[in-house]
């Protein structure tokens, strides 16, 4: 997405509320993928994964460091985004 000055307090805030919207959109798209990747896990250690979780965490980190954005919000967002999905994909596998 293409960063662009504004001129009003209105543009900016219509340009953040489409950045929402984006956001929203990526994360219904990863759920999305994580529903389909629960096919293929067949154990509570298989869904919990604290070694992909902590990979994740070191990707999104440098990904937040190279865009200049606070590595601790975007590591408990996603801890919280990954716990959630966690617990949907848990309910998928136990009986």
């Amino acid at each position: 997405m293409k960063k662009e000055k504004v001129e009003s307090l209105e543009q900016a805030r219509e340009q953040i509320d489409a950045i929402d919207h984006a956001i929203i959109e990526l994360i219904a798209t990863r759920q999305f993928y994580v529903d389909q990747a629960v096919r293929f896990k067949h154990s509570v250690q298989d869904v919990q994964s604290p070694e992909r979780v902590e990979s994740v965490i070191s990707k999104i980190r440098l990904l937040a460091t190279e865009q200049g954005v606070n590595e601790d919000i975007v590591e408990r967002l996603y801890r919280d985004m990954i716990h959630h999905f966690i617990q949907r994909e848990l309910k998928e596998i136990r009986p």
